[in-house]
């Protein structure tokens, strides 16, 4: 009954990784009867952030809405496509984050943009970070609507909050002034204060153009490329040669 009311009790406190920590002792006597009371409370405290631990990353992934599942192991470093092992590796310690940094990847269709975006804001939010993906039309199609249904500045102020924000595919058609002007506060809010990260088809030094205005074009630029780190890749796609591997060719 003792063991009962101490259970109810920690559940009331919400402390589900410390319930389950004390259900194993008592289940699990042999094993921890030896074991002082110190000993015993810190297990079952470290149970409890453990389980907190966990339940805020599965929290972010859950935010962050990355439109892939993707992990470090399973990065293919083999595919000629121009991937530096050793500057990837140093990405996923997440310091660039930390610095509030910028990632550049671009490179031809398939060559595994999205996906390596994906693993480093997978890495980030298993490291503590709050991610949000967008594919950069529908984001800047999202300003849009805010604009008109008044929710702007409360989205542009999540946005700027966000420790990691990545535009997929960008630059791929030219902006209009709103959207010129949209992700202009949207840099300005973040620049110096967060990190982004945009995947592109289009190489940088076209990225001017791809804004339209050349001074707003300036403005953006100059706070996107400021302390970023570029992973510009090449080479066939990787669906294409998947594809051919597959069909044995």
């Amino acid at each position: 009954m003792q063991h009962t009311q101490l259970i109810q009790q920690l559940k009331t406190l919400r402390v589900p990784g410390m319930v389950e920590a004390l259900e194993q002792q008592l289940a699990q006597p042999s094993t921890h009867n030896g074991l002082s009371f110190e000993e015993r409370l810190t297990l079952m405290v470290e149970r409890e952030a453990t389980y907190r631990s966990n339940n805020k990353v599965t929290r972010l992934l859950k935010a962050a809405k990355l439109k892939l599942h993707a992990y470090p192991e399973d990065i293919d470093y083999a595919h000629q496509r121009g991937l530096d092992k050793s500057q990837f590796a140093s990405l996923l310690s997440g310091q660039w984050i930390q610095h509030h940094q910028n990632v550049l990847i671009t490179g031809p269709t398939g060559c595994g943009k999205t996906y390596l975006g994906c693993v480093l804001a997978t890495q980030a939010c298993q490291q503590g970070y709050s991610v949000r993906y967008f594919r950069s039309s529908r984001l800047l199609d999202q300003l849009t609507i805010a604009h008109g249904d008044g929710r702007y500045t409360k989205l542009i102020n999540q946005l700027a909050k966000t420790d990691l924000l990545i535009l997929d595919d960008w630059g791929l058609e030219t902006l209009s002034l709103s959207q010129r002007n949209d992700v202009l506060e949207l840099m300005e809010d973040r620049h110096g204060s967060r990190s982004t990260l945009i995947t592109s088809q289009v190489p940088i030094q076209q990225w001017h153009d791809a804004i339209g205005d050349p001074t707003l074009a300036d403005a953006i630029l100059d706070r996107l490329l400021h302390n970023a780190h570029r992973l510009p890749l090449k080479g066939e796609s990787m669906r294409k040669q998947l594809a051919k591997n597959q069909s044995g060719q």
